[in-house]
């Protein structure tokens, strides 16, 4: 699926197409609807510059206790813990 975004729109945003899917993107992972992987695939920035693009806008990564949790046990699995 493909949304058009009327010309008249994005003068008046007064944002570039990339600028204003980045937003999008943004709004979208703070809402908890798409992946920080999903943003990047979409907006092609790299993990440090997504991340500076959330410092910029005072949000957090989205990483909950169930995120927590596996990543530690990935580190025991691996012997690093």
């Amino acid at each position: 699926m493909s949304v058009l975004i009327p010309d008249d729109i994005l003068r008046a945003s007064k944002m570039t197409e990339g600028e204003l899917k980045l937003e999008i993107a943004i709004m979208l992972y703070k809402q908890g609807k798409i992946s920080s992987g999903k943003v990047r695939a979409w907006t092609g920035l790299t993990v440090i510059e997504f991340q500076h693009q959330l410092v910029l806008r005072e949000l957090c990564i989205n990483y909950d206790v169930e995120d927590f949790e596996s990543d530690v046990k990935t580190l025991e699995s691996m012997g690093l813990l």
